[in-house]
């Protein structure tokens, strides 16, 4: 009974039932008509069902979708149209390693990843889709297998809420499922597991644990993750939500403060002077660059949530840029602050 108190009271406190319910609703009103159409949600597209053959429309349509069976057969091009997929998984990777847990705006990027994932689930769910997760600690990864409804929602969060963090963690855990400490063996364990075509939504900070983020021999500084991840947007269509704490871009100028390394452990006693804190805001600038030109590169639409701002909000503009550019139309379910 009281492992199941103190895990009902962390609950609690980050997200408790009614909140996860009101954030359910405020979801569905404010992005109602933005993130469901097509399928897929927050990612439009066709889908990959076949539909009936018809003639090919020069400069209308896609040669790609020729239909050269078809087409040799009655000696006139012809294009098969797709359909929307029903019944399709989408998968997340949500980065719970220890530099997730820091947050100096209304909430820590940990409990923003949460949100983030709700986002996407609960929109989801309401088509019809199976909801998966793989969860990534520092010490190995937990598979949450594909589910569909509500509860099974619910049950995803909660579990992600559950997971430890690192000032609760009083040693090394046990029953993970999976190996991979890093993001880079993370997404491609996602893209050896789940082979079947869908969403995959990675949700990280995209910082690594030494700090050294571009690989050595990679051409530009390519991040370790890139290389998976560019594998994954072959089949797949992937959604990088990026979660990012306005410290991390730029320091205060508080003097001497001793800071420590979420991921290693290490303590480092550094004089916040303004060349200093110059330095560091233009690592941090270049650090991010980095990640978004790798996230281009890949093919991967990004998403960037910050914990001092209304994610909400920043959700349902980056779904609608989407719209927009996919000339899907626009309804009145405005985006508001």
């Amino acid at each position: 009974m009281t492992p199941r108190r103190r895990r009902s009271g962390k609950l609690a406190h980050l997200a408790p039932e009614r909140t996860l319910r009101r954030l359910e609703l405020q979801v569905t009103r404010r992005l109602d008509g933005l993130l469901n159409g097509e399928h897929l949600g927050l990612l439009p597209g066709p889908g990959t069902e076949l539909a009936e053959a018809r003639l090919y429309q020069p400069g209308e349509d896609d040669v790609r979708h020729m239909d050269w069976a078809v087409t040799a057969r009655t000696t006139t091009p012809h294009v098969r149209d797709l359909i929307a997929d029903h019944e399709l998984e989408a998968w997340a990777l949500v980065d719970l390693t220890p530099s997730m847990d820091f947050g100096t705006g209304t909430m820590i990027k940990r409990d923003l990843a949460v949100a983030a994932l709700a986002a996407v689930g609960f929109l989801t769910v309401r088509l019809g889709d199976r909801v998966g997760a793989y969860l990534l600690h520092d010490d190995g990864m937990r598979r949450w297998p594909a589910r569909t409804g509500k509860p099974a929602m619910y049950a995803l969060l909660q579990a992600v809420l559950d997971a430890q963090s690192a000032d609760d963690r009083a040693g090394p855990r046990t029953g993970t499922t999976a190996p991979p400490r890093d993001l880079a063996a993370a997404v491609a364990s996602l893209d050896r597991g789940q082979t079947r075509r869908g969403l995959r939504v990675v949700i990280s900070d995209f910082l690594t644990p030494d700090g050294a983020d571009p690989t050595p021999d990679g051409p530009h500084g390519q991040p370790a993750w890139e290389r998976p991840l560019r594998r994954l947007t072959t089949r797949h269509q992937v959604l990088a939500i990026e979660i990012i704490d306005p410290r991390e871009l730029d320091l205060p100028d508080v003097g001497l403060v001793e800071m420590t390394d979420p991921e290693t452990g290490t303590v480092h006693e550094i004089v916040l002077n303004r060349r200093v804190r110059e330095r560091y805001a233009a690592a941090a600038a270049e650090q991010r660059d980095r990640t978004r030109a790798a996230l281009r590169r890949c093919g991967a639409h990004h998403l960037v949530l910050r914990t001092d701002r209304d994610w909400i909000a920043d959700v349902a503009r980056f779904a609608l840029r989407q719209r927009r550019a996919a000339g899907r139309p626009v309804t009145n379910a405005g985006v508001r602050p």
